[in-house]
């Protein structure tokens, strides 16, 4: 008999887990919030972020500043990030973006598996990519669920999801600015 109630409870906790999964927010709910963001014209020139990284609970792991650079021609980018955390290890991510007539994006760099695919409405951005972090000696391939929200024409807020295995196991928040 306790193994049926295990069972069922597991059943259930996997029920709930599909259709939290299901529920998840779609960008074109954003298609009448402003200001607009556009992608190119906000992700142009020198930018600087702070952030946060939390862990599965919610706690503060790490804290980090970016300097950005974002250059076109056409509809082709070049976003150069460095970070710096504040443990002092520093990293370099460059990406490559394409941006499409639509709306979406496409972008690829070193650590990024595959293509990143994003689309843009309203003042939201949402992008979703798979990315090999480094962790304690080695690395780990997870996945980023990118949120950003245009707050003013030269501020804009980034909620990241890290998922691995369909669980999310931390979360970056970082405020980016125009300089």
């Amino acid at each position: 008999m306790n193994i049926l109630n295990t069972l069922k409870t597991a059943l259930i906790c996997l029920s709930a887990l599909l259709l939290i999964s299901c529920s998840a927010p779609n960008v074109e709910h954003y298609k009448n919030t402003s200001p607009n963001l556009d992608f190119k014209t906000f992700f142009s020139g020198n930018l600087k972020a702070y952030g946060v990284v939390q862990d599965f609970k919610g706690e503060l792991t790490r804290k980090l500043v970016v300097d950005m650079n974002a250059t076109w021609d056409g509809n082709q980018g070049v976003i150069e990030e460095d970070f710096v955390y504040d443990d002092g290890e520093t990293q370099k991510r460059i990406w490559k973006v394409t941006l499409n007539n639509d709306n979406s994006l496409t972008g690829t760099a070193d650590d990024v598996i595959g293509v990143a695919k994003g689309k843009s409405n309203g003042s939201v951005f949402h992008w979703n990519y798979n990315v090999e972090l480094a962790y304690d000696d080695s690395t780990l391939n997870v996945n980023f669920d990118d949120w950003m929200y245009l707050v003013t024409q030269t501020r804009l807020i980034n909620r990241t999801s890290i998922v691995k295995f369909g669980v999310e196991v931390g979360e970056v928040t970082l405020v980016i600015e125009k300089i």
